[in-house]
């Protein structure tokens, strides 16, 4: 008796969009077993009755090409089985650790895993690998038809002077090379790629230099960004690229992405700023200064439904959606703040990040304690915290070896 199969969304769980995980249900003999598919689904967008996600469903073609491959893979098995004549329960026929490989090209892979990022909205890491394969696809002239065997330790070394000879820091080329790793991995445990293949034993990693580079600012430079400035030619949004920099200093460090995102609710009893860091999930409790109050009613008018005029509420509603604008405008910001800097004097390679190490270089420097810096950054531990400082601390550490002699 060969075992039936469904997809079914599972609406018992909801996770914390609201949305609801589908899951492969395999029955047979009385038995019942399911599988996640890794995706979900908000209820209101799956037609029960007939067990498929409804027309008007986000990512519903790639949803139903998932579904199809898992339910082909399934039967593929077991007629396989039945072929050999061998018993199976629902449990085996999830989880065979004999099944067969099925070899993918690093193109197909890389795309299918963009793909499932973008369909569960975890916009972060479809950008990270998305990076990775247009860097990979670029290197080898769009020819990504290729098995992963294809990339050994040779492949790599050609990778890295490829990287060096377009002039791209350690810290890039680390994580390029961290994040096809990763890739590399998920194909094994996919049963894509085989471990005997495996490059990255003998191709270190560890070898690129990642230490943090001095970003921090003094304060006196700071102060400068408070000062008015006149407008730089024709270029968009200058008060706001200044404002954003001075007001994230003000406030613990807080940065471009968890900026964009604030609104009304963050701010508590009028003078206070309660918000969720995006990368790390940290509660960040904060006053606010004068100085930070004045810059947030500069904008309250035009903020459409934020307090900074960088998202719109009407505009930028999926996770995709919001993730392009902030990359959009942060380069825009970025590009303005090198500009001020000329402008005001300021020796730094400076974007809206330098406003966060420079209130921790500010903060140490004044003789605050390191764990109340860690906590108002949002860090999950000091060690992260101490990377930050110590290269603010080289230059008192020069001076005050001049008075050894």
């Amino acid at each position: 008796m060969n075992a039936s199969l469904s997809v079914v969304c599972y609406k018992s769980k909801r996770l914390s969009n609201g949305e609801s995980p589908l899951m492969l249900q395999v029955s047979k003999g009385g038995k019942r077993q399911y599988q996640s598919l890794g995706v979900s689904v908000n209820p209101k967008f799956w037609d029960f009755s007939k067990n498929k996600p409804k027309s008007n469903c986000p990512n519903r073609e790639y949803i139903l090409k998932l579904i199809l491959n898992k339910q082909a893979e399934l039967q593929q098995r077991m007629l396989e089985l039945n072929a050999e004549q061998k018993e199976y329960t629902t449990t085996t026929l999830l989880h065979d650790e004999h099944r067969k490989f099925e070899l993918k090209t690093v193109k197909q892979f890389y795309q299918e895993l963009i793909e499932q990022y973008k369909a569960n909205e975890k916009c972060g890491n479809r950008l990270i690998y998305k990076s990775s394969y247009n860097s990979i696809n670029v290197f080898t002239n769009g020819n990504l038809e290729i098995p992963f065997s294809a990339i050994d330790v040779a492949w790599l070394n050609k990778y890295e002077k490829w990287l060096r000879s377009k002039g791209n820091k350690e810290t890039t080329m680390s994580l390029m090379f961290r994040t096809l790793r990763s890739a590399y991995n998920k194909a094994i445990e996919s049963k894509c790629a085989r471990k005997s293949d495996y490059p990255f034993n003998d191709y270190r990693i560890s070898k690129f230099d990642v230490s943090t580079e001095k970003r921090a600012i003094a304060k006196a430079d700071v102060l400068k960004f408070s000062t008015d400035v006149h407008s730089i030619g024709k270029q968009q949004y200058v008060q706001l690229s200044k404002d954003i920099f001075i007001f994230s200093y003000l406030c613990g460090g807080i940065n471009f992405t968890d900026i964009a995102n604030l609104t009304k609710d963050n701010i508590i009893e009028g003078k206070r700023l309660h918000y969720i860091r995006q990368k790390t999930g940290k509660l960040i409790k904060l006053g606010l200064s004068e100085e930070a109050l004045k810059i947030i009613k500069r904008y309250a008018v035009e903020s459409k439904g934020y307090l900074f005029p960088i998202l719109n509420a009407q505009l930028h509603k999926t996770p995709l959606q919001k993730q392009n604008r902030i990359h959009k405008m942060l380069g825009k910001v970025n590009k303005n703040l090198k500009l001020l800097a000329a402008q005001l004097g300021v020796e730094a390679n400076l974007t809206t990040y330098v406003a966060r190490h420079s209130f921790a270089s500010v903060l140490k420097k004044s003789g605050v304690n390191i764990a109340l810096i860690s906590e108002a950054l949002g860090h999950s531990d000091l060690t992260t915290t101490q990377i930050y400082l110590d290269s603010f601390d080289n230059e008192q550490i020069d001076n005050a070896m001049k008075n050894l002699l």
